[in-house]
Parts: C-alpha cells; structure tokens; sequence
C-alpha cells in the first residue's frame, strides 16, 4: 500500500464524503463497478476526485485522488478519472458548484441514446430540485472536448445528459448533487412509463404552467 502524505490526511474529512458517495452510488445501482466519478471542492486550490482503475463499490478514503485546480495530480501514485477534466472545468465555470457526480444509471442513459427528452415535470419536488435537464452533445470519453461540452452545458443548469454517454449532476454540495443525480433517474424513469401509458392510450398530466409558477415562487434553485 502506497504511503498517505500529509496533504492527504488533511484533506482525509473531504476524501470521506468522496468515498462515501461513491460506495452509495454504487450500491443504489446508479452506476457499475469502473463506471462513473465524482469530486468535491475542498477549497479553492484543491479538488478531491475518484481515481481511475479503483473498485467503485469498496473504494476507501486512502484512494481518493488530490487534483489542482490547475490540473495537476498532487497524488501521483493514482492514476487520475479521465474525466478529471470535465470536473476541474466546471468548478472553473461554475463557482457556486463545490460537487459533481458522474454516472451511468439505466435509464437516464438509455435516453442519452434516443430523442426523448427527460421531462422532469411530472413530480413538484422533481421540477423544483431539477427543474431542466440540458443534453450535452456526443464527444468521446475523456477528451478535452467531452470536458468542454459539458462544462459550457452546465453553465446554465444543474443536471445533464451525455450524448451516448451517462448522467451528470452538480451542487453546492455533495448531497445536493448526489440528490439531483438520483432525482434525474427517477425522472429518466417516469419519462418512460409516461411514453408508455400515452402508448396505450392512458392520459399523463405533468405539472401545468400555473403549479411551476407556484413552485418557482416558493422553492429557490441553488
């Protein structure tokens, strides 16, 4: 086992949270064994991030990767997410956001694929936790042009989908994004049986113009 450094022991309460999102993720079957990441602002210099090649669902506080905001990999004995990028970029853009998560749920994925948008209007707490789900346009995995669509995508929202990708949600903090990032499936999910039920001819009411008004006047968005 690799030795911790102090600036990991210092940074050890933020690699928790990491670590213990991850595991939950994984355990809610949001994502697979190597699939997805997820990184925390720990201040404004340092970003806690899970490493690449690490068992998602076990991972542990001592494996969580130390990135600069600048890029840099402060603990080199990881081999950083590919997607190291894409989170570094939207904690450039978006300095409200201090967490990401990145995933491949079933369903929200299965859309990334098709032309049927993720309506989250069908449910008040979902419209008024997610209220739109931008799509991020296709560019290959780990590229500097995947982590420029979807930190210019996310400029104007909190949850997207990734073009033949997977799902991506953002917060101020890490329960906010997690949140988001499971609400999105949720919603990925009422989407299709919504299609489904209109299929069969079955009526589906999603949230008239009036309730979102309602919604927008009493629940602020952040």
């Amino acid at each position: 086992m690799c030795e911790i450094s102090n600036l990991q022991l210092k940074c050890k309460p933020y690699a928790q949270i990491v670590a213990q999102f991850m595991n939950r993720l994984y355990r809610m079957g949001l994502t697979s064994t190597s699939g997805g990441n997820i990184s925390l602002r720990i201040n404004e210099d340092l970003i806690a991030i899970t490493p690449s090649q690490t068992d998602k669902g076990n991972i542990e506080w001592d494996q969580i990767a130390l990135l600069s905001i600048q890029g840099e990999n402060l603990t080199p004995s990881m081999k950083l997410s590919i997607e190291s990028e894409m989170h570094r970029l939207i904690m450039i853009k978006r300095p409200d956001v201090n967490a990401v998560v990145h995933a491949h749920p079933c369903t929200a994925s299965l859309l990334s694929a098709s032309d049927l948008d993720v309506d989250a209007s069908f449910l008040a707490e979902h419209y008024a936790i997610l209220d739109k789900v931008v799509r991020i346009p296709y560019a290959l995995m780990g590229t500097k042009a995947l982590a420029e669509a979807v930190s210019e995508g996310l400029i104007g929202a909190n949850a997207g989908l990734l073009e033949n990708h997977g799902a991506i949600a953002v917060g101020p903090s890490m329960l906010k994004a997690f949140d988001r990032l499971e609400l999105l499936e949720n919603a990925a999910k009422l989407t299709v049986n919504a299609a489904m039920l209109r299929a069969c001819g079955i009526a589906v009411q999603p949230l008239t113009q009036q309730r979102k008004d309602e919604i927008d006047g009493t629940w602020k968005k952040s």
